[in-house]
């Protein structure tokens, strides 16, 4: 729970592409981890069944994991916290974190209205997810960071790679985490 655990500066989100690499993942990184399980391709039964089993190894190895989805299911699920835009979101539950998804100073404050405890901004750079959708790239991604009255998570194209050019302290990626 939020109270017992730092936030965590690297974050592992879900994806269908990922899925295959989650549990060599969530055992391979060292670091704690925030692992975001979204998993939106999956019918609901199945989505339930493979959360319990991917967050049953995360915990083992120390991670926090956070449920794409809203607060009061993150409770039922036994996440730690939620994920998502703060309508999806809702109401906070006390003891459980809120990790919002930003795109620009609206949503930063947004996120910032709803007391989200993080915000992931993106896309910071080209990203598989969404080829040639606009990026907001290092300069912007300051700027809009620096305006935000929580942490802020860089996510979109990230790597260590792009992590090194970026300098940020808090990251997340899909792809570029995945072991194996």
């Amino acid at each position: 729970m939020h109270g017992e655990k730092p936030l965590p500066h690297l974050w592992l989100l879900s994806d269908a592409r990922n899925d295959a690499a989650l549990e060599r993942s969530l055992r391979g990184l060292t670091v704690q981890l925030g692992f975001v399980y979204r998993h939106y391709h999956l019918p609901p039964v199945e989505r339930r069944a493979r959360f319990v089993a991917l967050a049953r190894i995360a915990r083992a190895q120390g991670h926090v994991v956070i449920l794409a989805g809203s607060a009061r299911q993150a409770q039922a699920w036994g996440a730690d916290g939620a994920y998502g835009a703060p309508a999806a979101i809702g109401r906070k539950v006390p003891g459980l974190l809120a990790i919002s998804t930003a795109h620009d100073l609206r949503e930063i404050g947004a996120a910032g209205r709803m007391g989200a405890d993080a915000v992931m901004l993106s896309p910071v750079f080209p990203t598989r997810s969404h080829p040639g959708a606009p990026t907001l790239g290092p300069l912007a991604f300051r700027s809009l960071a620096a305006r935000a009255a929580m942490p802020v998570i860089a996510l979109g194209g990230m790597s260590s790679t792009a992590n090194r050019r970026l300098g940020w302290d808090r990251w997340a990626a899909i792809d570029g985490l995945t072991i194996g």
